[in-house]
C-alpha cells in the first residue's frame, strides 16, 4: 500500500493535491501527518523526504517527492489520475503545471489556513490579476471541455490542484465570477474536500509562523478550529 506523508490539513495546501486526489478516486494509501513546528519536524521531514519536505509519497522501494512528481507517478499506474481525451489532458497538464510553478501573489496574500475566515487588508495589483487569470483559466476549462470539472465530466488532477484555490476563496472571500464561484463551491461540497476540512478544523497544533502570515496580510473576523493544545 502506498504511504503519504503529509503536514498539517490546516495549512498544507501542497499535502492537500496528492491526498485529495487519491482519496477521490479511491486510491488506498496509509496517511501520516507530520505537523509544522513540532520538535525536530524538519528533522523529521528530512527523515522521509531528500528535500526535507511533504507531501511525500513512498512506494516500496520508491521514494518521490513534490506534488506534481506525486500525480505523475501515480498516473503511470491509475488510468483516471489524467483525463483520457489527449486535448484534455494537455490543457489539464498546462494548467496544474500553471498552478504548481505559478500565482505567487496569490499564495504570499492568501496564505492557506482552511479553519479561518479573514478580511484581507487589500488587494493590490498582482494580487488580482491572479484572481482574474484563476477566473479566465478556469472558465476556459468548463467552457471547453462541459464541466462540472475543469477537464471534463470526471474530477482529475487538475481539480486537484486548484483545490487549496477553493479553501482560499472560503477564507478570504474572494470574490470570483459566477461561474468560478460555482466551481469552486463544487470543489468544497467533494466529500473528500469535506473530509479533509473537518479534520483540519480538528487540529490544536498552531504553528506560529503561518499564523503569523495570515495576521499581516488581513484580519481574523472568526476561527472555527478547535482550542490550540496546551
Amino acid at each position: 500500500m502506498y504511504q503519504l506523508y503529509i503536514a498539517n490539513k490546516n495549512y498544507s495546501s501542497w499535502s492537500l493535491r496528492p491526498w485529495l486526489l487519491m482519496r477521490h478516486l479511491e486510491i488506498g494509501f496509509a496517511e501520516h501527518l507530520v505537523p509544522f513546528g513540532q520538535e525536530s519536524s524538519w528533522e523529521s521531514y528530512r527523515k522521509i523526504s531528500p528535500s526535507g519536505k511533504v507531501p511525500c509519497l513512498i512506494d516500496g522501494g520508491s521514494t518521490v517527492w513534490d506534488s506534481l512528481s506525486i500525480v505523475e507517478y501515480l498516473a503511470e499506474r491509475h488510468a483516471a489520475v489524467w483525463p483520457a481525451d489527449s486535448d484534455a489532458r494537455a490543457w489539464a497538464r498546462s494548467a496544474a503545471a500553471e498552478m504548481h510553478s505559478g500565482f505567487t501573489e496569490l499564495r504570499n496574500r492568501c496564505p492557506l489556513s482552511c479553519g479561518i475566515r479573514a478580511r484581507l487588508k487589500e488587494t493590490p495589483a498582482g494580487l488580482a490579476r491572479d484572481i482574474g487569470r484563476i477566473g479566465v483559466l478556469w472558465n476556459d476549462g468548463l467552457r471547453r471541455f462541459g464541466g462540472p470539472f475543469l477537464s471534463g465530466k470526471l474530477f482529475t488532477a487538475v481539480d486537484a490542484f486548484f483545490a487549496p484555490i477553493a479553501f482560499r476563496v472560503q477564507t478570504y472571500g474572494l470574490t470570483l465570477d459566477a461561474a468560478s464561484a460555482a466551481y469552486a463551491a463544487r470543489l468544497l461540497d467533494l466529500r473528500s474536500m469535506r473530509e479533509w476540512y473537518a479534520d483540519g478544523l480538528k487540529e490544536k497544533w498552531r504553528h506560529e509562523p503561518h499564523e503569523a502570515e495570515v495576521l499581516q496580510m488581513g484580519s481574523v473576523l472568526d476561527d472555527l478550529r478547535q482550542k490550540e493544545s496546551a
